[in-house]
């Protein structure tokens, strides 16, 4: 990628259930990572299902056009949440998320059934989040998730990576749009 916005990647991770108080609570981190700055966004919610991933949709192209990023194309897997290239009778449908993709004018880009290494920055990462932030975390509710993901995407955006040249996230941001967040 050339340029921030020219393609992110999102995905689904469940939250592992140790880290959840409530035995009857499940939630679910939607994951995106810009693949120019690895600038991540990142939301906690209570199910896996197309409503959430376009509700995700929206607040991340809202949270990336506040750091002056134009989110031009989302690159998924092939879960129903996402699409339902693979449900049968409702192929042609699209779903939610496809819906609101096309309103926002933000192409949708699937994987290749079966390469979850074509999302591979995202796979990476949740492997990641696994040892930085759950093996460490205890939710209480939906709303104590989400205030402690906010507060690990600060830390995350401002950590230093050797893929991009020894800078964070936000540096590479912030030299190439000048600012700084």
């Amino acid at each position: 990628m050339t340029y921030p916005g020219q393609r992110v990647q999102v995905d689904v991770k469940v939250v592992p259930r140790a880290c959840v108080a409530d035995p009857e609570l499940r939630l679910f981190q939607y994951t995106a990572i810009d693949e120019f700055t690895r600038l991540r966004f990142l939301a906690a919610y209570p199910e896996q299902s197309t409503y959430s991933s376009a509700d995700f949709l929206l607040k991340l192209r809202a949270w990336y056009a506040r750091r002056g990023i134009q989110v031009e194309c989302v690159q998924t897997d092939n879960g129903f949440e996402f699409t339902n290239r693979f449900s049968g009778s409702k192929r042609n449908l699209p779903t939610l998320f496809e819906k609101t993709a096309a309103e926002l004018s933000i192409r949708h880009k699937l994987i290749r059934p079966y390469t979850p290494r074509h999302n591979g920055k995202l796979e990476r990462q949740h492997r990641t989040d696994e040892l930085r932030f759950y093996r460490h975390m205890r939710m209480y509710s939906l709303e104590d998730g989400r205030k402690q993901l906010a507060v690990y995407q600060r830390q995350s955006n401002d950590h230093i990576m050797t893929c991009l040249g020894m800078q964070s996230p936000n540096q590479v941001l912030a030299k190439y749009a000048g600012v700084m967040w």
